[in-house]
């Protein structure tokens, strides 16, 4: 079985719990990350918090994650709400047009999956 990411799971007292998408898991990466407040968190980008949590973490984080950091991002920054899926397109369309390279974690390149030939 994979071992957890080490990030602390300490509880920290933050104000980030009271954004939408943001439960236990998030909070305790974005502590990890010395993000502590919304304020804190209007500053950042999703794709850099993204990229410096999957090399805090050693590994791909799954791209939804991403979408969170970009509602809860957008959330600081505006006040408004929105479930982290709407942010899903835009995410997927800076993906395929070449705009935006997210290792994606446990999704098998179509060369790996079972059964396929990669030449």
């Amino acid at each position: 079985m994979p071992s957890e990411p080490k990030v602390s799971r300490k509880r920290a007292a933050t104000d980030l719990r009271s954004l939408m998408n943001v439960g236990p898991a998030v909070e305790a990466y974005l502590v990890d990350l010395g993000i502590h407040t919304i304020d804190e968190l209007a500053t950042q980008d999703a794709d850099a918090l993204y990229r410096r949590l999957q090399r805090r973490i050693g590994k791909a984080c799954d791209p939804c994650l991403h979408d969170t950091f970009c509602a809860i991002i957008h959330e600081a920054r505006t006040g408004q709400k929105r479930p982290w899926f709407t942010f899903t397109p835009a995410r997927k369309r800076r993906e395929a047009m070449g705009k935006l390279d997210l290792p994606a974690s446990g999704r098998a390149r179509p060369s790996a999956r079972r059964g396929t030939n990669p030449l």
